[in-house]
């Protein structure tokens, strides 16, 4: 049976807010100083990783450790504790994380994302109070998924008004896919409320809120993407959001490039552990040009051909992340009232700024996608070519990063995104989506 999680073993300190938020940042800190920040945390993570992929070890001491580190709080801004990195800095080190276990880098998607959709918010108290949460290590799980209907449109976890005295709502649902659930603090989602979609965050410990550890996929098995019950759930009106689908929004691309992230750092990993095999390596083929494999100029191809593959991959992440800043801060300025493209935009005509910008960021992160699936995919398996029968050992876990990319590829196939792209370069728009004029 797989287990239940009825208690997060992860937890943040208490105040009346929630959490208490660390002492302030002066300024957003360099890339160079974040790498180095954070380069001891995730050469720990990777040390672990094999071993926790070969006994299946959940990762919940490396998830509380980059809580405690702030890794959580990266997109923060400095005022309420945080790093208040750009996205492009944010994408940097979700790489470096994924070259060191794409497990945690993915685990962390949902989290990110409602931090993204909280800093454009309107301002509030109470949205303050979330990125002061967040400062002092507060994580949030995602659990949107539903096996019902025929796409991930159709949602029947209900919100409901049965008017409790004080005010509550309840939630009555089950999930599936629930990234990052097991290790959060709180679970943020989608459901229905009087026909209408809304999205959610309840914390992981309220009453009615079980988490199943099922998660059965053969790659990614370490994300604690399993099935989430609730029943009878009570939802603090505050921490319920409309959803607009016709308003531009980065977050479908903040999502997949995510995932796009986690595909370039294994295409990185598949690299590195490609040489770090052959660097000690003394037995090679009979038919070898050289004695030791590090010095094999086919063996220095197949490393050189890796090394390729990896800087394809972090270079299209970059590419699109930098998209994607563009659409946020545009965002930002359309959500403050600021001008905000040529005169007449918001008239009908030309599209705003922002939805132009969003756009781009959408157009950017599929084809980043392209070419991040194939130079994982073809990264995980190439590697195998530098070393005999003993790269297949179970002890070096060296298939996890071919299981892993292709697990992740899965999510959101590139076919579909090809095509959207072939849609955008014939006629110069987006492409109609099923069901929408």
């Amino acid at each position: 049976m797989s287990p239940v999680y009825s208690v997060s073993p992860v937890s943040s300190p208490t105040h009346p807010h929630g959490t208490v938020p660390p002492g302030p940042v002066e300024h957003p800190p360099s890339t160079s100083a974040l790498r180095e920040r954070f380069r001891p945390l995730f050469t720990a993570v990777a040390d672990g990783a094999a071993r926790r992929e070969r006994d299946r070890v959940l990762p919940f001491a490396e998830v509380a450790a980059l809580k405690e580190a702030g890794f959580g709080a990266l997109r923060v801004p400095v005022e309420y504790g945080g790093s208040g990195v750009s996205l492009r800095q944010l994408f940097t080190l979700l790489t470096d994380l994924a070259a060191a276990d794409s497990n945690l880098a993915q685990l962390w998607r949902g989290h990110f994302a409602y931090v993204e959709g909280t800093l454009l918010q309107p301002s509030s108290a109470h949205r303050d109070r979330w990125l002061f949460d967040v400062a002092a290590g507060a994580m949030i799980g995602n659990a949107s998924s539903e096996l019902a209907g025929t796409s991930l449109r159709d949602i029947r976890t209900a919100l409901t008004s049965p008017s409790p005295p004080d005010g509550a709502l309840t939630l009555t649902g089950t999930k599936y896919y629930s990234t990052g659930s097991l290790y959060a603090d709180w679970i943020a989602g989608s459901a229905v409320r009087d026909g209408e979609r809304v999205g959610y965050a309840v914390r992981a410990t309220a009453p009615g809120v079980e988490r199943i550890d099922d998660w059965d996929g053969f790659g990614q098995r370490l994300t604690g993407s399993g099935t989430t019950h609730y029943t009878d759930v009570r939802v603090d009106p505050r921490n319920v959001r409309p959803f607009s689908p016709e308003a531009p929004s980065h977050m479908h691309a903040f999502f997949q490039l995510v995932l796009v992230a986690s595909l370039a750092g294994i295409a990185r990993a598949a690299a590195e552990d490609a040489a770090a095999f052959v660097r000690p390596r003394t037995r090679s083929y009979v038919n070898a040009t050289t004695p030791l494999p590090r010095e094999d100029p086919q063996v220095l191809q197949v490393l050189g051909e890796l090394a390729g593959q990896a800087f394809a991959a972090d270079a299209v992440v970059l590419a699109a992340a930098d998209r994607l800043d563009d659409a946020y801060e545009r965002l930002r300025t359309e959500r403050d009232g600021l001008p905000d493209g040529p005169p007449g935009a918001a008239g009908g005509g030309a599209p705003s700024a922002a939805r132009a910008a969003v756009d781009a960021a959408d157009i950017a992160v599929s084809q980043a996608q392209l070419v991040a699936v194939d130079q994982a995919l073809r990264a995980a398996t190439h590697l195998f070519e530098v070393g005999g029968a003993s790269a297949t050992s179970a002890g070096r876990a060296l298939d996890r990063h071919w299981r892993n990319a292709r697990t992740i590829s899965s999510h959101n196939p590139a076919i579909y995104k090809a095509r959207s792209l072939g849609y955008w370069a014939v006629h110069g728009e987006r492409e109609p989506q099923p069901g929408n004029p």
